[in-house]
């Protein structure tokens, strides 16, 4: 078994709720009956802290080109923050962090073998952090697919539509929820740039951390 994934000690040994028992229990049944069959096993979890880390340093060029553009095109930084937009914009990021996890279940769902019934949700209290997990094997590019659309849904277009429609804080929503797709970004990074010369590969995601494991033969 290949392991390229989450070194932390802390995090892979976090205690885990039942749900979470339950679910890390049947990926290794599944896990087990692919490595039965021949596949090999790698890694490719990414830690938590790490991508905490790299969401402060990504957030950078986030706001430089944001609100570069943003000036760019309306001459002034006016951000039109009232208490009552304020009180909005915490309300809206707050509901936007769970709307993010259930993109990635709807987009999963779409390829998995029997839909939303192998999506699951949870919640790393320790790090305060929501999670969605498929519990079946993907392809790549549907394993992907899911991983990154919050980040456009909700990072990249707003982002866009608030520059186009002079909106402060619709670009600032965007910007925070796409640098809250640091993870997802990373993820899909270690699954684009891992080469394989398999003649069949399957990703599945790790029930009780970020990212995938893949299995090839």
């Amino acid at each position: 078994m290949g392991n390229m994934g989450n070194q932390d000690v802390n995090e892979k040994n976090r205690k885990l709720t039942e749900a979470e028992q339950k679910r890390l229990a049947r990926f290794e049944s599944l896990s087990a009956e692919l490595t039965g069959q021949g596949y090999s096993r790698t890694d490719l979890t990414i830690g938590i802290v790490r991508a905490n880390v790299f969401a402060i340093f990504l957030l950078i060029p986030l706001v430089i080109i944001g609100v570069g553009l943003f000036y760019m095109r309306h001459k002034t930084l006016t951000a039109g923050f009232g208490l009552n937009t304020l009180i909005c914009f915490v309300i809206v990021f707050a509901v936007l962090i769970v709307v993010h996890e259930l993109i990635h279940g709807a987009c999963w769902a779409i390829f998995a073998e029997h839909h939303f019934s192998d999506i699951e949700f949870g919640f790393m209290r320790q790090y305060i952090t929501p999670y969605c997990t498929c519990g079946v094997p993907l392809r790549k590019g549907p394993y992907i697919f899911g991983a990154l659309m919050p980040l456009i849904l909700l990072g990249i277009i707003p982002m866009i539509a608030g520059i186009f429609i002079g909106s402060m804080p619709v670009l600032l929503i965007g910007i925070l929820m796409a640098d809250s797709a640091a993870g997802d970004i990373m993820i899909a990074w270690n699954i684009l740039r891992y080469r394989s010369l398999a003649a069949s590969v399957v990703y599945i995601d790790h029930p009780t951390q970020a990212g995938g494991v893949i299995f090839e033969k």
